[in-house]
C-alpha cells in the first residue's frame, strides 16, 4: 500500500509540478504528516526531491528528473481500454489518435497487462448516449474545441433556454460531455459558468489568447455547477403520483431524478401493482407534458392544481378524439 502511494506522489509531482503539502495529502486522501514521512522516504531512496518554503512553496523534483516506472498493475491497464470513449474523441477529431495511443500503450504493455487489455476490449463495449438519443455533434464544436486548446477568446451568439439571443465574449477554461450533450464551461465578464455548445448560433475565434485562472479545476467545477443547476431547476415543490406497472417499467423515460424518487420514495405496491410516489417537479407545464406519456397509467394525487390541470388535459384529448 505504502509503494503505491509513493509512486502515486512521485507522479503527481512529476505530472503537475511544485505541489504543497497539503494538495498532495488532499489529492491522496492522507494527512499531511503521512506526506511529510512519504517526501523523506523518496529523498531516502534517491529521487531528487525538495522543498521551497515560503507562501508560494511547496515540494518539487528537480528540474529535467523523470521516471520511467509506472507501475501499472494489470487492472490499472485494463481500465484505461474502458476510460475513453471513442465517439467523444471523435467528435473532437481525436478518433484516430486514440486508436494510435492505445496501439502503442498495448506493445508497450507486458504480456499479462497486454492479454487483459484485449479480453476488456472483446467483452466490453461502451455506448455511453442513452437509448433513442443521438449524441449531439453541434457545428461549432471544433471551432470552441480549438478555442480551450489554444487559449483563445471567443465571441459568441448563444441562445439561452428561454429563446432569448445574447452576445457574449468569453474565456473558455474546458469542455464537459454530459450523456449526449457537450458544454463549454467559461469564464465571462462576470464569472465562470457552462454554455451548452448546440446553443452556440455563431462563434469568432478571437486572436488574443488569455490566461487561466490559478488552480481552476474542471471536474470540481463541473460538480458544483450540476448540483446548482438541479437544485434551481426543481423549485416547484413536489407532486404525489400513483404510477401503474406499465408506467413504473417506462419511469426511466422522465430521467434520473424522477428514477431516484420512484427507488426513494415508493412505497410497497396495491393490489393492482400500483405505487405512490412523491416527485419534484420544475412546473405544472413540465410534469403535464411528461406524465402525458403515460396515458392512464399514472395518476396525480396532490396538489390540487395540478391534478385539475391533468384532468383539463384528459377531457381536451377525449375532445379531439371524439370529432
Amino acid at each position: 500500500m505504502r509503494a503505491s502511494r509513493l509512486l502515486s506522489t512521485l507522479l503527481l509531482l512529476q505530472t503537475r509540478g511544485r505541489l504543497t503539502a497539503q494538495q498532495i495529502a488532499d489529492e491522496l486522501e492522507v494527512s499531511i504528516r503521512t506526506v511529510y514521512r512519504d517526501i523523506e522516504a523518496l529523498s531516502a531512496s534517491g529521487v531528487p526531491v525538495y522543498a521551497d518554503r515560503g507562501p508560494a512553496g511547496g515540494y518539487q523534483l528537480v528540474d529535467g528528473y523523470r521516471t520511467t516506472l509506472t507501475g501499472l498493475t494489470t487492472d490499472e491497464a485494463a481500465a484505461l481500454f474502458l476510460a475513453g470513449s471513442g465517439a467523444t474523441a471523435g467528435h473532437l477529431g481525436l478518433g484516430p489518435t486514440l486508436d494510435a495511443a492505445q496501439l502503442k500503450l498495448l506493445a508497450a504493455m507486458p504480456l499479462e497487462q497486454r492479454t487483459m487489455a484485449a479480453r476488456i476490449q472483446e467483452r466490453v463495449h461502451v455506448d455511453a448516449p442513452g437509448w433513442f438519443r443521438d449524441p449531439e455533434a453541434p457545428p461549432h464544436l471544433d471551432a470552441v474545441a480549438g478555442a480551450v486548446w489554444d487559449q483563445r477568446r471567443l465571441r459568441v451568439s448563444y441562445r439561452k433556454w428561454d429563446g432569448t439571443q445574447v452576445e457574449r465574449s468569453l474565456e473558455p477554461l474546458g469542455l464537459v460531455l454530459k450523456g449526449t450533450a457537450w458544454y463549454v464551461v467559461a469564464r465571462g465578464r462576470e464569472r465562470v459558468n457552462a454554455y451548452r455548445i448546440s446553443r452556440v448560433d455563431a462563434v469568432d475565434v478571437l486572436p488574443e489568447r488569455f490566461e487561466r485562472p490559478e488552480g481552476f479545476d474542471l471536474r470540481d467545477y463541473w460538480t458544483g455547477w450540476s448540483d446548482r443547476l438541479q437544485r434551481t431547476l426543481y423549485r416547484g415543490g413536489d407532486a404525489t403520483v400513483r404510477v401503474g406497472p406499465r408506467a413504473v417499467s417506462m419511469w426511466w423515460m422522465l430521467g434520473p431524478v424522477a428514477e431516484r424518487a420512484l427507488r426513494e420514495t415508493a412505497g410497497p405496491p396495491d393490489a393492482d401493482g400500483w405505487v405512490e410516489i412523491v416527485l419534484p417537479i420544475e412546473t405544472f407545464e413540465h410534469v403535464r407534458v411528461d406524465l402525458g406519456r403515460f396515458g392512464p397509467d399514472v395518476e396525480v394525487l396532490a396538489p390540487a392544481e395540478l391534478r385539475e390541470l391533468m384532468r383539463r388535459t384528459a377531457e381536451e384529448t377525449l375532445r379531439r378524439y371524439s370529432g
